[in-house]
């Protein structure tokens, strides 16, 4: 997996993953990965892929209970509009990575019958208009492409550090570096 810097503003990373920089310490975003859907010149939106809540759907949501989408996990999406409900489905093929995102419901148990991985997300990451894009700038996040194995990783914390650490081993340090360095 190799890191991926925008070279000039208008260049997307819609479809990568942003990796929160090590030296990002701010808590919504910290050791965050964040699957991207859109980034245009207007802003960029994305959901948090490693924040699992521990529920399923039909937890969550009466109207789910028993249906075919019950059983799909639940994830903290981001910090904008934390009650809303955004399913997203995806599969990796020969010719790369497909999300399909802010689907409705019928199209989401289309998509498990057809093997997809399907996910409920809470909330969402945006970034209005040049905000990502500064942020990049300031080296706030790392960008990697998507991994074919994603879909076989662990959604959690630690998928943060095997992500990063898999860019080289500058990354591996800094991504196993503790919390505490007096811990070190």
């Amino acid at each position: 997996m190799r890191e991926r810097r925008v070279k000039s503003p208008r260049q997307s990373v819609a479809g990568s993953l942003l990796l929160a920089h090590p030296s990002l310490h701010e808590e919504t975003f910290r050791h965050t990965v964040i699957l991207m859907s859109a980034h245009d010149q207007e802003g960029a939106l994305g959901v948090v892929f490693n924040r699992p809540l521990g529920k399923r759907l039909g937890e969550l949501n009466g109207e789910f209970a028993l249906g075919p989408l019950a059983p799909v996990p639940v994830y903290l999406g981001g910090p904008v509009q934390p009650q809303q409900l955004i399913l997203a489905a995806w599969e990796t093929k020969a010719d790369g990575f497909r999300l399909h995102f802010g689907i409705e419901p019928l199209r989401a148990i289309e998509c498990l019958a057809e093997g997809m991985q399907v996910r409920a997300f809470m909330g969402y990451s945006g970034w209005s208009a040049g905000q990502l894009d500064n942020e990049l700038k300031h080296n706030t996040w790392v960008i990697s492409a998507i991994p074919e194995e994603l879909i076989r990783l662990d959604p959690d914390e630690e998928l943060w550090r095997r992500l990063l650490g898999a860019m080289g081993e500058e990354w591996r340090l800094l991504a196993d570096e503790p919390d505490d360095p007096a811990r070190n």
